[in-house]
């Protein structure tokens, strides 16, 4: 029997879900629709290839595919939403905030702007993308059953935040709600950089869940288990990462709030990969060494 793993699970819910939205709106021709066939279909290549080869090689090439895949299907959610949903859910978004706060938590930072501050925000944000490839190169090139753990939580996340980009697309509220600040965020060079690059950066859908949050939220907790002197350095810059997400305008309260929450599944997912690799009793590595010598 095949055994699919959470991570192949939910990741390949997101595609097929996507897939089928595309295939009914624009049809089996459409050149957005092509790209998610292709791209199911490398998925059950990378899923295959690690059910037939449990060699380390087999687990970290399908690691290669998920990050290669996230990255370019984020990009290209720029074209491919629109197709499937047309509208943005901003507003609701922010009845939300308005619900669960009380007030927009994006309008109680303005009390607080100033350069300076703005531009120590636009670096914490800023730094989390080189920030989470290193982690992702890290974690890829280190102990197997570590990084199965690791990575079954972590493509756990990007899935389910992936299925809410297309299901809740949102802009963010420094477009949908930039008539109810009062005045632009000014800061320095690094804050120039950021503002004249996000707009090239967005797919303009990812506002809901805050994936900078889950992720890093992820990273962390996983990190101070495993890593504890990357949890150390890492831990004032996250914070400030999460407060950015909302100082600078690019999220909502509930879209922090559901980061966090899905950062908490991701952790469920990955103690479950790795009490089921204790059970067992080995690692990977001698799994893989005991099927190589079967064949």
């Amino acid at each position: 029997m095949i055994r699919l793993l959470p991570h192949e699970i939910v990741f390949g819910l997101f595609l097929v879900i996507t897939t089928v939205r595309l295939l009914m709106a624009v049809g089996p021709m459409h050149e957005e629709t092509l790209v998610y066939i292709g791209v199911v279909l490398v998925n059950a290549l990378a899923i295959g290839a690690r059910i037939r080869w449990p060699e380390s090689w087999a687990w970290r090439l399908q690691f290669v595919f998920y990050i290669v895949a996230l990255n370019g299907l984020f990009l290209h959610m720029r074209w491919a939403i629109p197709l499937i949903h047309a509208g943005k859910y901003d507003d609701l978004l922010l009845s939300w905030d308005l619900a669960l706060f009380g007030g927009s938590p994006n309008l109680w930072f303005e009390a607080f702007t100033t350069p300076l501050l703005t531009e120590l925000m636009s670096f914490a944000y800023a730094a989390f993308i080189p920030c989470l490839l290193l982690t992702l190169v890290q974690y890829a090139k280190g102990d197997l059953r570590t990084a199965r753990a690791f990575y079954g939580g972590l493509f756990t996340i990007y899935g389910l935040g992936y299925l809410g980009y297309t299901l809740l697309p949102a802009v963010g509220p420094y477009v949908a709600m930039a008539d109810q600040f009062s005045a632009p965020q000014d800061g320095y060079w690094i804050t120039d950089v950021l503002t004249a690059l996000y707009p090239l950066g967005t797919n303009r859908c990812d506002a809901f869940p805050s994936l900078h949050v889950a992720a890093s939220a992820y990273i962390l907790a996983f990190d101070f288990r495993h890593r504890p002197r990357w949890f150390r350095r890492y831990l004032v810059p996250c914070v400030l990462l999460w407060l950015s997400t909302v100082y600078l305008r690019y999220h909502y309260g509930v879209d922090v709030v559901s980061g966090f929450a899905l950062a908490v599944l991701g952790l469920c997912v990955a103690a479950d990969v790795w009490r089921r690799d204790d059970m067992v009793g080995v690692t990977l590595e001698q799994r893989s060494i005991a099927a190589a010598r079967r064949s």
